[in-house]
C-alpha cells in the first residue's frame, strides 16, 4: 500500500497558563508550524528531548486535544473541524499505545476483558464470537490462552504491553501512534516488543507514528525520522540519512548524547538546557546552545531547506561544522 494516510499542515498548539493580576496571560507554544506526512504501511519516528512537543503532536494528530492552528487530513478527509460524534467512526482507524502499560490497563479487568472492551463499545462482537476474537488477538501478540483470565498485577511489564497492543489492534486500525512504547521495559523485553510491532506492521499494513527518545529504537523501527526542538521540526528525512548523516547541529548534538564505548571524533552534546517554551528565544530556538550560531540565527526563523530525496533541514548553517 502506498500514498499518504495522514498529512498535517502547519499544526500549532498553544497552552495558556494561569491568569495573573498584572500582565498578559503566559502562553506555552508546545507545537509550532509542524507539517508531516505519513504514508500507508510506513513508520515515522519523532525524536527530541523531553518537553520538545512530541507527545502533544501525537495527541493533536489523533484529535485528542484541540488545535490552535493547522489542518489534518486523514485518508483524504479533512478531520480538522470534526466534532466528537463525527470523529467516532474514525477512532476505530487510529489507535494510541501508551508509554506505561501498567497505567493504561484497568486493574479490575482481566486481559480478556481489556481487549474485549473496545469491541463491546463499538458493538462489533459479542458472546462466543467476541471471546474467539479476543483469544486470536492475544495469540497474535504472543500471549497463549492461559493469559486470558489474568489481571494486570499477574502480568509482567512486557506482557501488559502485549495486552495493550492487542487492545489497540481489536478495531483493525490503519494507524498506530506509539508514545514511547518500550521505555518502561527492560532492554531484552524491548527487543521482543519491537519484533512484535514490526511483524504486525508488515502483516497488517499498519502505519506507525513512533514517539521515542531512544535513537537506537527509532533507527531499527522507522523508515523516516523527524527531529523536534521546542515544538518545531528541525530536520526530517530517512532514518539512514538523519541518524547516519545529520545536517542540523541539534540532531548532531542529540546523537552525541547517546552513550558509547568509543566517543572519539563525535560531535559534542549540546550545552545547557532547552529554553523556556513560554518565553522562546527569537530567531532559531536552538541558537543559545548552538556552536555554529551567528547573528542571523538570532534574528529570524531559518527557512526549511530540501537537500534532496525529502531530507529537510531548518538551519542557516547547513554545510558548516
Amino acid at each position: 500500500m502506498t500514498g499518504a494516510l495522514l498529512h498535517a499542515e502547519g499544526l500549532a498548539k498553544i497552552f495558556e497558563g494561569r491568569r495573573r493580576l498584572f500582565g498578559p496571560v503566559p502562553q506555552v507554544h508546545a507545537v509550532a508550524d509542524v507539517t508531516i506526512t505519513l504514508d500507508r504501511g510506513a513508520a515515522l519516528g519523532v525524536v527530541g528531548e523531553s518537553g520538545c512537543g512530541k507527545s502533544t503532536l501525537a495527541r493533536l494528530l489523533l484529535r485528542l486535544i484541540p488545535l490552535s492552528a493547522g489542518q489534518i487530513i486523514f485518508d483524504g478527509q479533512d478531520i480538522t473541524g470534526l466534532n466528537e460524534n463525527a470523529m467516532r467512526p474514525l477512532r476505530r482507524r487510529m489507535q494510541l499505545i501508551h508509554q506505561n502499560p501498567s497505567a493504561a490497563l484497568d486493574p479490575r479487568l482481566t486481559a480478556e476483558a481489556a481487549v474485549a472492551e473496545p469491541l463491546r463499545v463499538q458493538r462489533i462482537a459479542s458472546g462466543r464470537v467476541l471471546r474467539d476474537r479476543v483469544a486470536a488477538l492475544l495469540a497474535e501478540v504472543g500471549l497463549p490462552p492461559a493469559f486470558l483470565h489474568r489481571f494486570p498485577h499477574e502480568l509482567s511489564g512486557g506482557q501488559k504491553q502485549r495486552v495493550c497492543i492487542a487492545r489497540a489492534l481489536a478495531l483493525e486500525p490503519d494507524l498506530l501512534v506509539l508514545d514511547e512504547p518500550t521505555s518502561a521495559l527492560d532492554v531484552s523485553v524491548q527487543a521482543q516488543i519491537l519484533e512484535v510491532l514490526e511483524a504486525l506492521r508488515k502483516r497488517r499494513g499498519l502505519a506507525y507514528l513512533f514517539i521515542s527518545h531512544n535513537l537506537a529504537v527509532v533507527r531499527q523501527s522507522c523508515d523516516r525520522v523527524a527531529v523536534m526542538y521546542l515544538g518545531r521540526i528541525v530536520e526530517e528525512g530517512t532514518a539512514a540519512e538523519v541518524l547516519g548523516q545529520p545536517r542540523h547541529p541539534y540532531t548532531r548534538a542529540l546523537l552525541a548524547s547517546v552513550p558509547r564505548l568509543d566517543a572519539r571524533g563525535a560531535a559534542p552534546a549540546a550545552p545547557g538546557e532547552p529554553p523556556n517554551p513560554a518565553a522562546p528565544p527569537p530567531g532559531c530556538a536552538f541558537h543559545p546552545r548552538c556552536p555554529l550560531a551567528i547573528d542571523a540565527c538570532r534574528e529570524a526563523l531559518p527557512p526549511t531547506t530540501d537537500l534532496g530525496d525529502g531530507h529537510l533541514v531548518r538551519c542557516l548553517r547547513i554545510g558548516f561544522s
